[in-house]
C-alpha cells in the first residue's frame, strides 16, 4: 500500500465527481483537504512538512501550484509538455489533424491565406490554444467570421501573440477519456461534455485498446495524465492529452484512479 497523501480538491471545480473522489481517497486511508483560493492572497495554504500532497481542480490553480507551491508533487501540471506543438509530431500516427500549422492569432487575423495554405486553404477551419491551459476553447471559424473577437481576443486574454493551432475542420463523434499512470491505462469514460453525460467505458472495447496502444508507445509528458479518443469516419483518432490534475475525471473508476495516482504520488521525494 502507498504511503498515505493528502489530497487537496477545489471542490467547487468538479462538485459531483469531487464527492465521489473524497469517499474513494477516505476508503483508501489517504486525506482531504478542500482548496480555498483565498490562499493565493493570504499565503496560508497548509504546509504540509514531510507530506505528500496532490492537487485536483482547476487548470489554472493546477498549474500556479506545480510552479509556486512546495507541496508534493504538487500538481500533476507540466503545462509545457501538453503543449500541442510540444506533443502533436510524435502522436502523427494516430493524431485527428493529418495536417496543422503553428501559427498565433495576430498572424491569422492579419493573413489568413499565407497561413492556411499549407493545409489546403480551407473556407473553415479549427483553432484552439497551443497551450493546454485554454485560454479560449478551440473552435471552427470561417474565413468570413474570422476576427479577434470570434477568438474570445479581449475577453479571457489581451495578447494576441498567443500561439494557436490552425487544421482542416474533421467531423468528430464519440469521445472517450482516458486515465494513464506510468504507460498504463487506469481508468476510462465515455462522455459529452457539451450535454453532461458520462458513462463507464467499455474494458474489452475498441477504444480502450487504442488508447492502450498510444500509452504504451507515445513519450508520455507526465507520470500520470489523461487522454482523450474519438470516434471518426476514418476511425479511431487521438483527440487530446492533458493534464491530470485539472482534467475533468468523468465516470472514471474514482477507486481505480485514487488507488493507482496515490501510488505514483507516493514515490516522489519531499
Amino acid at each position: 500500500m502507498p504511503d498515505p497523501i493528502t489530497w487537496v480538491l477545489e471542490a467547487d471545480v468538479f462538485p459531483d465527481s469531487h464527492a465521489r473522489m473524497q469517499e474513494a481517497i477516505a476508503e483508501h486511508g489517504h486525506t482531504v483537504i478542500l482548496w480555498s483560493d483565498e490562499w493565493w492572497a493570504t499565503g496560508r495554504w497548509p504546509r504540509l512538512p514531510g507530506t505528500r500532497a496532490l492537487f485536483h481542480g482547476s487548470l489554472g490553480n493546477a498549474a500556479r501550484i506545480q510552479q509556486e507551491l512546495p507541496w508534493r508533487p504538487g500538481a500533476f501540471c507540466a503545462t509545457d509538455r501538453f503543449r500541442c506543438s510540444a506533443w502533436y509530431p510524435a502522436a502523427k500516427p494516430w493524431l485527428l489533424h493529418e495536417s496543422w500549422v503553428l501559427t498565433t492569432v495576430a498572424a491569422l487575423i492579419a493573413d489568413a491565406e499565407a497561413v492556411l495554405a499549407p493545409i489546403g486553404s480551407p473556407e473553415s477551419f479549427f483553432v484552439r490554444p497551443d497551450s493546454p491551459l485554454k485560454p479560449f476553447s478551440g473552435r471552427v471559424v470561417s474565413r468570413g467570421g474570422l476576427s479577434l473577437r470570434a477568438l474570445d481576443h479581449g475577453f479571457y486574454y489581451d495578447d494576441a501573440s498567443l500561439p494557436v493551432v490552425v487544421a482542416p475542420v474533421r467531423p468528430v463523434g464519440r469521445e472517450w477519456r482516458y486515465v494513464v499512470c506510468e504507460r498504463q491505462l487506469i481508468a476510462g469514460s465515455e462522455y459529452s461534455a457539451a450535454e453532461r453525460i458520462a458513462i463507464p467505458d467499455d474494458p474489452t472495447g475498441a477504444p480502450r485498446a487504442f488508447a492502450a496502444e498510444i500509452a504504451a508507445t507515445l513519450s508520455e509528458p507526465e507520470s500520470v495524465f489523461v487522454m482523450d479518443v474519438c470516434q471518426t469516419p476514418d476511425g479511431l483518432r487521438l483527440l487530446e492529452l492533458n493534464p491530470f490534475s485539472g482534467a475533468d475525471l468523468y465516470a472514471c473508476d474514482r477507486h481505480a484512479v485514487v488507488r493507482a495516482v496515490s501510488e505514483v504520488a507516493s514515490s516522489v521525494e519531499v
